[in-house]
């Protein structure tokens, strides 16, 4: 009997040790006190609970527990009083755009710890970046319209205004020219590097055409490839002048005078007039009408077919060369499509002499788009414009202004007018000038503000030749050292001219 009692006792002891031991190892001992998930973990904005209204600025919390029911999504909830970044910040007001594209600060993005659950609390609207307006792309190269507006080349050429030309530059040529570089051709007639100061101020004298006559021959590689490094360096430039506000006209200059073997070569001469025009029309196809495109300078024209001092033979033959070339360009520029086929265009008249160009026998283009004004040239008297001294065919010059040289110069601009505009068809007188040596400054200022003001009451563009101003050098009005004209009272009369906005009339 006491055998199995104490047989029970044992059984009753094994029992509750057995029991106590199960306990322990399910509980794994002390009980830690609950963590909270919300004031355990780093703040990401920071915040208290928004209230109706507008968000009244940054609360920065100090670990206070929000007091609406959060997620425990291992990451705090961000909240609309927040100061809004890209990481999560205030939702945007309704029908509020936003103030700017402002390129964030890069900020290390906070360690999430667990997804954000696809749903939330009742009453909790998730945030989102506030949605940022990028900055405009450019609408064209390197920032500038490359818009084709309705207009016609009349009134293109009109509100050009007056212009200059950014004389020898990029036109520069020669055997004995080292470098090999686009400076070392810009720079060897004696042009200082260009740079857009120089431009703005041609820009704030009034000038609203820059034309660049352009030796594109000039570090050319085989079957007459253009110089990427020389076409970079003119786009520069002509980025320049449309960035101030300016239309620009380029050509094919003189190029070391490779247009006198049309006459005898015409086959390879058009291929390779051919081939630039091609080259120039794919490198500035995306430019806006500010932009015009010049067929040649005025070396269209060839004594040993014509010569005009000696009769009529070969005119026709010399005239339809012209013409020929000139349809050419038109032809290769609208087959080139994009802007280019409605760019405005200026067509070469005959060595651009206004007689020659007004004679019958000189043709404009036919073109589809029907964008084009015809370019000549005006150095007239010869003795006051272009001689120095005295030569063996004509005497020096130094006065102008007589009432011979006013109808003279009136009578071409009636047969420039009668001719073309009146016709409806712009004029854009691409050089006039006078060499300034052997000169006063009020007979330079004279001659030079008449023609100018005349050209351009006639309703035609009138372009100044005009190179680096050195005290050696004549044909310089412009300064691109100090970005003036040299001459006050000549400035102001340009800036009067460009001011006037008259409406054309028949001199």
């Amino acid at each position: 009997m006491q055998t199995k009692i104490v047989w029970g006792v044992l059984l009753c002891l094994g029992l509750l040790l057995l029991l106590t031991a199960c306990g322990a190892k399910e509980t794994g001992g002390e009980k830690k006190p609950e963590e909270s998930p919300v004031t355990g973990a780093p703040e990401l904005s920071g915040g208290a609970e928004p209230t109706t209204g507008e968000p009244t600025g940054t609360t920065e919390l100090t670990g206070a527990t929000p007091t609406h029911e959060a997620e425990l999504t291992g990451e705090p909830e961000p909240t609309p009083s927040a100061a809004p970044d890209l990481s999560g910040g205030a939702e945007p007001t309704a029908g509020a755009e936003p103030t700017g594209a402002t390129e964030p600060t890069a900020t290390k993005a906070p360690t999430a710890t667990k997804a954000p659950s696809p749903t939330k609390a009742a009453g909790n609207t998730p945030t989102k970046a506030p949605q940022l307006t990028p900055t405009k792309a450019p609408t064209g190269p390197t920032g500038n319209s490359n818009e084709m507006r309705d207009l016609t080349t009349m009134e293109l050429v009109r509100d050009m205004g007056i212009g200059i030309n950014l004389g020898n530059t990029f036109e520069s040529c020669g055997d004995w020219i080292t470098g090999n570089t686009p400076r070392s051709y810009e720079t060897a007639w004696g042009s200082p590097v260009i740079t857009e100061k120089m431009i703005a101020g041609m820009a704030e004298a009034g000038f609203g055409v820059l034309r660049i006559p352009v030796a594109w021959s000039n570090m050319m590689g085989d079957d007459y490839t253009i110089s990427p490094a020389y076409l970079k360096r003119v786009k520069e430039v002509v980025d320049m002048a449309i960035s101030n506000d300016m239309y620009v006209i380029i050509n094919i200059h003189w190029d070391g005078g490779w247009w006198s073997q049309f006459s005898t070569e015409k086959s390879e001469c058009m291929y390779r007039y051919t081939r630039m025009w091609t080259q120039l029309c794919d490198a500035f196809g995306a430019y806006g009408d500010r932009l015009m495109f010049e067929s040649l300078n005025e070396e269209g024209c060839w004594n040993d077919i014509w010569n005009r001092y000696g009769g009529t033979s070969g005119k026709s033959a010399a005239y339809a060369l012209l013409n020929e070339i000139n349809q050419k360009f038109v032809d290769v520029v609208r087959g080139s499509g994009g802007n280019n086929a409605k760019r405005h265009l200026l067509i070469a008249g005959y060595a651009t002499d206004i007689s020659l160009t007004c004679d019958k026998l000189f043709q404009m283009p036919s073109d589809p788009a029907g964008r084009m004004a015809v370019s000549i040239h005006y150095y007239t008297p010869a003795g006051f414009c272009i001689l120095e001294k005295d030569e063996s065919w004509g005497k020096v010059q130094t006065e102008w202004g007589s009432a011979g040289d006013l109808a003279e110069l009136k009578g071409y601009m009636r047969q420039l007018y009668d001719t073309f505009i009146a016709k409806g068809i712009p004029v854009i007188m691409g050089e006039y000038g006078c060499v300034t040596k052997n000169k006063t400054q009020e007979q330079i200022r004279n001659f030079l503000s008449t023609v100018c003001r005349t050209a351009y009451d006639a309703g035609i563009c009138p372009i100044l030749w005009d190179i680096n101003y050195t005290e050696n050098l004549s044909w310089s009005i412009y300064n691109r050292s100090t970005c003036k004209i040299n001459d006050s009272a000549l400035a102001k009369s340009f800036l009067e001219i460009a001011k006037s906005k008259t409406t054309p009339k028949r001199p």
